[in-house]
């Protein structure tokens, strides 16, 4: 990857829905799918204010035909061209994910979705049947999979360096919402009301990128059964919470936890993984991506550095610049979309052994755990099993 050679034979035609000039994400999906030469943007309707968008996609550099007043225009007139798109990135609130990716695979399009992927786990086997149907790729940012670290933890597991895990510790806790925020901010305020945001707030919107880490680190674990805890500090935002505590049980018998709060006033982001095993624990937090500790009972801790030839062929694969230079969030993001691409381009034939990426089922498992945590925390608290 440091050679930064093109591994697809041309750039995919791609179109955004959403993250037009007052998106947080948008800028965010456009250096990731560009990066890399994998994606060409070449339409988009990119703002729920036809001239706002059409003003904002001129302003990238579209032609102006191309740019649309909303989403249903988009694919039906991108499919009467011969150099129409063939996948779509969906940056809009969480109640549209739905409608839009199901009217994107049914135009053939590939689809990259912002979690949620959807509300209900319904609508989300919905989707992932449709998919198998047109043969497209579904992917979710979940953007944090894509660092180099994440891939050394799960090989670290795989080698049994851990032994048997026994513990899985996961939080996303920040405090910028400690306060009611979204008085004032609107990008905040559609995610405190359920008519846009869903079932949740802190569950969907941050719980899940850890979940979402563990599966990657832990693919033989399988949760069982859960038992979660909500609460709306800042009244106003019930009936959703803006912290929440989850406890789960899993096959092997392994015990997780996680926390995720939007009112820990004075932290950042807060998000951390750590998996402890019999023999060993490995922890990676989200403020220092670049570094995973690794901790051995009965020997001092170590730091392993991003880009070290220590780490595992996984590891290195995805490596942009040297060891010692940070790498961020827009290097994990363009390695995900990268895999994308790869998955897009391979979808009618075998895709490289062990290849993984956020797929339609990664997305369904956030719906079902999320539906499975209200679900808990709505009949007061009691332990349910994962379905």
């Amino acid at each position: 990857m440091i050679a930064g050679e093109r591994r697809s034979i041309r750039p995919i035609r791609w179109a955004m829905v959403g993250g037009g000039r007052n998106s947080q994400i948008g800028y965010s999906h456009r250096c990731a799918a560009t990066r890399d030469g994998a994606y060409h943007l070449v339409a988009g309707a990119f703002d729920i204010d036809p001239e706002r968008g059409r003003a904002f996609g001129l302003a990238l550099g579209l032609d102006a035909d191309r740019c649309y007043a909303d989403y249903q225009t988009l694919f039906a007139m991108e499919a009467k061209r011969p150099d129409g798109i063939e996948a779509v990135s969906i940056a809009t609130p969480n109640n549209t994910h739905f409608a839009i990716a199901r009217e994107a695979l049914e135009h053939g399009l590939h689809v990259i979705c912002e979690k949620p992927l959807c509300f209900t786990v319904a609508e989300a086997e919905a989707l992932k049947a449709l998919a198998a149907d047109r043969g497209r790729v579904v992917g979710v940012t979940y953007g944090y999979a894509g660092y180099q670290t994440i891939r050394q933890a799960r090989a670290l597991v795989a080698n049994g360096a851990l032994g048997e895990i026994r513990l899985v510790n996961l939080r996303f806790a920040h405090g910028f919402h400690s306060a009611p925020v979204e008085e004032h901010d609107p990008a905040a305020r559609w995610r405190v009301d359920p008519r846009f945001a869903g079932p949740s707030y802190v569950l969907g919107d941050l719980a899940t990128h850890p979940v979402y880490l563990s599966e990657v680190i832990l693919p033989h674990l399988t949760i069982k059964r859960l038992l979660c805890t909500r609460q709306s500090f800042v009244k106003s935002r019930a009936p959703l919470e803006d912290n929440a505590v989850t406890l789960m049980e899993y096959d092997n018998g392994a015990f997780g936890t996680v926390w995720a709060s939007c009112v820990n006033a004075g932290a950042m982001h807060g998000q951390k993984v750590r998996i402890v095993g019999e023999k060993a624990s490995l922890e990676w937090w989200d403020e220092r991506p670049n570094q995973l500790t690794l901790e051995v009972q009965g020997e001092p801790a170590r730091i392993l550095e991003r880009g070290m030839s220590y780490l595992s062929p996984d590891a290195l694969e995805e490596d942009r610049i040297s060891a010692g230079h940070p790498e961020g969030l827009f290097e994990a993001w363009a390695n995900l979309y990268d895999r994308f691409a790869i998955a897009m381009v391979g979808a009618s034939g075998p895709l490289p052994e062990d290849f993984w990426y956020p797929d339609i089922d990664a997305g369904l498992n956030g719906v079902r755990w999320v539906a499975s945590c209200v679900r808990s925390a709505d009949a007061g608290g009691v332990w349910v099993d994962y379905a």
